[in-house]
């Protein structure tokens, strides 16, 4: 096959994974003030396109992590076929969980995806082992830093607002939730919309359209629309179970732990390391219903959505290896 006509399958399965992060992740940004009514459900859909849009045109940093620390692309034969086998196997594994109303992590999916493929055409030696080392690093730490981060934050407000009256306390945090809100649609905008930006720039490199890892501005634009647009198509399942399932949440819960994953998402973007935006707002939630009362959190579900954390990469990684190994039969 051309390596032209592969390159736009590529891309067409990059937007379309964009797309369905999009849906699929809508309820980390907004579940809460849609659970809390400090918004309506198609304000805070918009609210969110709107932001995630923003934020996926304002850094590129992630995108070059998930470009060259799994692998090098220019080093690889049927690079084309690497990306295209794992990006079928992201997106099978999203529309799956997404199906089932389980908030698991695109970039988990995404990433093992992409280093199970690696392995089936290459060989380990094919894995860029410190790179990925930092990326699961990355992905296994920040989830623990937003568990406490928003156990602190939520007994520091706790503290703070000892003496104020539940009515008054929970006007406040609705308003002051619009805000978090929009940081957290913002911040998911900055790290997760440039995974696709990044596999898009991989597949350049590894098809010799490009020689760097720079991101071209039409890569940008056209991950930033998917992602607006998938999510403005919504993800109520998740939203379902991220906004009532965990434990039930008040305003001041709300605002809590969205500023919580916000800002560890944000932080992680300036760095330049991919983090799962469920796993980081799933974790902060749970630190925040910890320091509220640790038995009204649902640990069963809680612990049926981080079995889906642990499971994820090694089945991605598998189902990738198998897709490009049926590629490589059809094809090569």
């Amino acid at each position: 096959m051309e390596p032209i006509l592969i390159i736009v399958f590529v891309v067409f399965l990059a937007l379309a994974f964009d797309f369905i992060n999009g849906f699929h992740d809508t309820a980390n940004a907004i579940a809460t003030s849609v659970s809390t009514r400090a918004l309506s459900p198609r304000a805070a859909i918009m609210l969110a396109a709107s932001l995630n849009f923003v934020g996926a045109l304002t850094f590129t940093g992630v995108a070059k992590s998930i470009g060259g620390n799994v692998a090098d692309p220019a080093s690889l034969d049927h690079g084309l076929y690497i990306v295209s086998a794992a990006l079928i196997s992201a997106i099978a594994w999203n529309l799956i969980t997404w199906w089932f109303g389980i908030p698991s992590s695109s970039s988990h999916a995404l990433i093992g995806s992409l280093a199970g493929a690696v392995v089936a055409a290459a060989g380990f030696s094919g894995i860029n082992a410190g790179g990925f080392t930092n990326i699961l690093i990355a992905l296994i730490f920040s989830p623990i830093i937003a568990f406490a981060v928003g156990f602190i934050l939520m007994k520091t407000i706790y503290f703070i607002f000892a003496n104020f009256r539940p009515r008054r306390l929970n006007k406040t945090f609705k308003t002051l939730q619009i805000v978090t809100a929009s940081f957290q649609s913002f911040s998911h905008g900055t790290n997760d919309a440039q995974k696709a930006m990044g596999v898009i720039t991989f597949a350049l490199v590894a098809g010799g359209f490009q020689t760097d890892l720079e991101v071209p501005l039409w890569v940008k634009i056209s991950a930033a629309t998917a992602m607006g647009l998938g999510t403005a198509m919504g993800g109520w399942k998740i939203i379902k179970t991220m906004g009532s399932k965990i434990f039930k949440i008040e305003p001041a819960n709300g605002f809590t732990a969205d500023m919580t994953s916000a800002s560890v998402i944000l932080g992680a973007t300036v760095v330049g390391f991919p983090v799962s935006t469920t796993h980081v707002v799933t974790s902060g939630i749970l630190g925040v219903g910890s320091a509220k009362r640790f038995k009204e959190v649902k640990w069963e579900v809680a612990g049926r959505i981080v079995a889906t954390w642990f499971i994820t990469i090694p089945v991605t990684a598998v189902l990738a290896g198998v897709i490009f190994k049926i590629i490589e039969f059809l094809f090569l």
